[in-house]
């Protein structure tokens, strides 16, 4: 309870101060709209779906019908009927996307990528599913076919996310990277999916070296030790994968709107990032000063 307690107070902060600027920025279309304030307001609605993946719930409907107006109608005293919560889950979508960006870590020096499916439905209902229908893609991965979407991000050694993009199941793993390092410095280390003279050339010239193995018809390249020993931890944004999945739930297949998959998503990387008990690499003192000897010459 104190974490939701605490949540609040941070998110409702963020709200006071970007809600206003946001509307601000909006595009009336002229038309005359009664704009009757909601009972609940946008940092409550936040704070409840946030709290979602911070709990041991796996259904949002039984987690707001058996936890939430059972237990928690003190706190939120305005609460709404859940058919009218599921409404005006859209309505927040930008200020959760803003927050997240608030939530993001630091670079470090030492970063890794990867990117791992979001499944929307079974493979074999891909034809016949309505809410994707248009947006989703077929899309291949090392655990065979899926129809969804692919979840991109870049990490520190400190299992802090650095970057986050998501994009159709078809796309290349290294078409969003360069956006995705632009505010980058030092070191990137991904697998051989984002082996790439082209791109390892253009990060090059923004001062992020990309660090990867190569393929075993390929031809060996020189690696230090240092990069060596990285490329052997990056079973920390695996990990990290793993528990947004099964620990902060962003993905599952009963989404009945692309809406709801984008809080879903956008609710679940938040719980994630404020988390405090994060996977990372140990480092010590020597460690940490050649690393910043090295992205130093690389700059």
């Amino acid at each position: 309870m104190d974490n939701l307690i605490e949540t609040f107070c941070d998110v409702d902060d963020f709200c006071k101060l970007f809600i206003p600027a946001w509307e601000l920025t909006l595009i009336d279309n002229g038309d005359i709209k009664r704009r009757r304030a909601n009972r609940m307001i946008p940092a409550e609605i936040m704070t409840i779906l946030i709290g979602f993946h911070q709990s041991h719930y796996r259904d949002f409907k039984n987690y707001y019908l058996g936890y939430i107006t059972k237990h928690l109608k003190c706190y939120f005293p305005k609460l709404l009927s859940y058919t009218r919560f599921i409404e005006l889950m859209p309505s927040v979508i930008v200020p959760l996307s803003s927050y997240l960006n608030t939530r993001l870590g630091e670079p470090t020096g030492i970063a890794f990528i990867d990117s791992t499916k979001i499944a929307v439905c079974h493979i074999i209902r891909a034809k016949r599913n309505k809410v994707f229908d248009g947006t989703a893609k077929h899309g291949k991965g090392t655990m065979g076919w899926f129809f969804g979407f692919k979840l991109h991000l870049i990490v520190n050694h400190l299992g802090e996310i650095l970057s986050v993009k998501i994009t159709e199941g078809n796309v290349d793993d290294r078409k969003p990277v360069t956006d995705m390092a632009a505010s980058l410095t030092g070191k990137l280390y991904g697998d051989k999916g984002y082996l790439s003279k082209a791109l390892t050339g253009e990060l090059l010239e923004n001062g992020v070296e990309l660090i990867t193995n190569v393929r075993s018809n390929m031809k060996k390249k020189a690696i230090s030790l240092w990069d060596k020993a990285m490329l052997s931890k990056r079973y920390l944004i695996e990990t990290i994968n793993d528990q947004l999945k099964n620990i902060s739930y962003v993905e599952h297949t009963r989404h009945r709107s692309v809406s709801g998959f984008m809080t879903n998503m956008l609710a679940g990387l938040i719980a994630y990032c404020i988390k405090e008990d994060k996977p990372s690499i140990d480092l010590n003192e020597e460690e940490i000063d050649l690393m910043a000897t090295m992205n130093t010459s690389i700059a």
